[in-house]
């Protein structure tokens, strides 16, 4: 079966500082390539582009991701977002430290960060501590979530 391997479009020239970020945040986590853009004057379709992230692939705790500077045309929204699945509260706090940057963005355990990535930072138990409808009411209250508030919410 074929991998799939998301791919991400930095709009605003910042791949290749996100890319080592996200290599500090996350445990396990390696740059596999990076290319950059040649000269424009080898090419006027690169315009701008020079010295900028053409293709770059790196893992993050053991997931391939590619990714590359491709300009404004398209940018980063939370109809795609990626789960943190966390072992305990600890977890949860340590991501959120790191990827919470945008206060506004935040509900429910989703966070966007300063590159305008949108992750979801939750608990590995997540479906056992949202069964109940004071579950869900306490959840829908929360940014980070808080897994003692929700036990509590039983």
């Amino acid at each position: 079966m074929p991998a799939i391997i998301p791919s991400l479009w930095f709009s605003q020239n910042n791949c290749e500082e996100a890319i080592h970020y996200y290599l500090e945040v996350f445990p396990n986590s390696e740059l596999e390539s990076m290319t950059f853009y040649p000269d424009e004057s080898l090419d006027n379709h690169f315009v701008g582009m020079h010295g900028r992230v053409l293709t770059a692939v790196f893992t993050l705790d053991g997931h391939r991701f590619t990714a590359l500077d491709g300009g404004p045309s398209f940018t980063f929204n939370e109809a795609v977002s990626f789960t943190i699945e966390c072992a305990d509260q600890a977890e949860i706090d340590y991501y959120w430290e790191k990827l919470s940057h945008v206060p506004d963005a935040e509900q429910c355990g989703w966070a966007k960060d300063q590159f305008g990535l949108s992750w979801q930072i939750v608990p590995q138990a997540i479906a056992s501590l949202t069964e109940t409808p004071a579950q869900i009411q306490a959840l829908m209250k929360m940014k980070k979530i808080d897994i003692a508030t929700l036990m509590a919410a039983r």
